[in-house]
């Protein structure tokens, strides 16, 4: 099988990670690339953004997708090897509501899995399980029917929600056996790090890869819930006011000022209780800078 990543490798200026967990030809382009054990009551939970010099994640609009700031087929290899060390793919509904409009009225949206073959079977030799989508979501008007990653026949679905969220869902039937449905909280008040407990608990998931958006990311950080974070930076730079020449989707129509999101998301940190990251590797290619990052802790 042949990597789709055939034209520059990544050239390593430092990498302090455990050892990869296999000898296998699948890293070569990357290099080195192992994590620590995960703990013993939650996955280990990565996360992987792309953004621009600036700090930008989107350009919103018709160009939404990440890959308008990458526009790299390095960082698009990347998140394949990422996405193969992962138990399961975390992301807010919003996400896949956002790659459905992307796509035109007539998607019923994307599955979010490994495309590279070579690195499909990395997956296979490390021994992970089928392929799973885990969405954040409320529920309040969640139709399983129209998003075909619920359908089961690519990927494994869960969905984290309340316990009211989970009465909306179930109330559905049982036309989805792909699809678990997690709830934790009270009623309608959903608890985010007692939910990450259970996809240890009962799915099993060891490894968890966080692909968005900045909301699900900020409250996941602000829960201390976040190990480490893979940052692409491109070497483009946007600007965070949408111009005025810009053409916007139906939703953003009526945003005076719109302001294109950062990779965190809702209330940040004061100077006291900052959250403090370790350099653990950078690689590059050609001019874009791919970082690891481990979280140190608070203060």
């Amino acid at each position: 099988m042949e990597s789709t990543n055939q034209g520059r490798r990544f050239e390593v200026l430092f990498d302090h990670a455990e050892p990869s967990l296999i000898a296998d030809g699948a890293y070569a382009p990357y290099g080195n690339f192992g994590f620590p054990p995960p703990p013993t009551d939650r996955p280990w939970i990565y996360s992987n953004f792309v953004q621009s010099l600036d700090g930008i994640t989107t350009l919103l609009g018709k160009h939404a997708s990440g890959g308008e700031i990458s526009q790299s087929p390095e960082d698009r290899w990347l998140m394949d090897l990422l996405r193969a060390h992962a138990d399961g793919l975390l992301m807010g509904m919003n996400t896949l509501l956002e790659e459905q409009r992307i796509r035109g009225p007539q998607s019923r949206g994307i599955v979010f899995q490994v495309a590279d073959p070579t690195l499909r079977a990395l997956r296979d030799r490390l021994g992970k399980c089928r392929e799973r989508n885990i969405f954040v979501t409320r529920a309040v008007d969640l139709d399983l029917s129209r998003h075909k990653v619920f359908d089961g026949d690519v990927v494994d679905a869960a969905i984290l929600t309340s316990p009211s969220g989970a009465e909306r869902l179930r109330a559905q039937g049982s036309h989805h056996p792909h699809v678990a449905i997690l709830a934790a909280g009270e009623g309608e008040s959903f608890d985010l790090p007692r939910a990450i407990g259970k996809l240890r608990e009962e799915l099993g998931v060891k490894y968890l890869l966080c692909e968005g958006g900045p909301t699900l990311y900020g409250s996941l950080a602000r829960a201390d819930l976040v190990d480490e974070k893979f940052m692409t930076v491109s070497p483009i730079e946007v600007g965070q006011m949408v111009p005025a020449e810009q053409e916007r989707s139906a939703s953003e129509q009526a945003t005076p000022v719109l302001l294109r999101p950062t990779v965190f998301g809702g209330p940040g940190y004061t100077r006291e209780n900052l959250t403090h990251w370790t350099w653990l590797s950078c690689r590059k290619a050609g001019d874009h800078q791919f970082s690891r990052y481990r979280r140190k802790g608070r203060g």
